[in-house]
């Protein structure tokens, strides 16, 4: 998912990956390996803020927000935004059981929906 975005943005920027790589000084065997989805997107916010300026994407824009949650889930890690959201924590255990096929309480489908509704 990340090493294909970010190959998808580095052709388009017309970025041979040696060149990119230099850039953002990362070995090009080692990036080739990111785009391949054989090792892990980075997650340091210093590393992807130096990816995304090779790229043009400006921090906090919706393309950053999609760079951030795209490494985030090739890292296998919950997003900073989503761990810092108190009551969003309360609701995750319910929304993974039942995106794992797993039926939730009665209880579990009324929080999710009062959360629905606030936001």
């Amino acid at each position: 998912m990340y090493g294909d975005y970010i190959k998808g943005l580095r052709l388009a920027k017309g970025l041979s990956l040696r060149e990119f790589s230099r850039r953002i000084e990362e070995d090009p065997s080692n990036w080739s390996k990111i785009e391949r989805g054989i090792l892990p997107a980075p997650k340091e916010h210093s590393r992807l803020l130096v990816i995304a300026t090779v790229l043009g994407i400006p921090e906090g824009s919706e393309e950053w927000n999609k760079l951030e949650d795209y490494a985030s889930v090739d890292s296998a890690t919950i997003p900073k935004y989503i761990m810092n959201d108190k009551e969003v924590l309360e609701v995750l255990p319910a929304f993974f059981r039942t995106v794992g096929s797993v039926r939730p309480t009665k209880e579990d489908i009324e929080r999710i929906i009062d959360k629905l509704r606030e936001d």
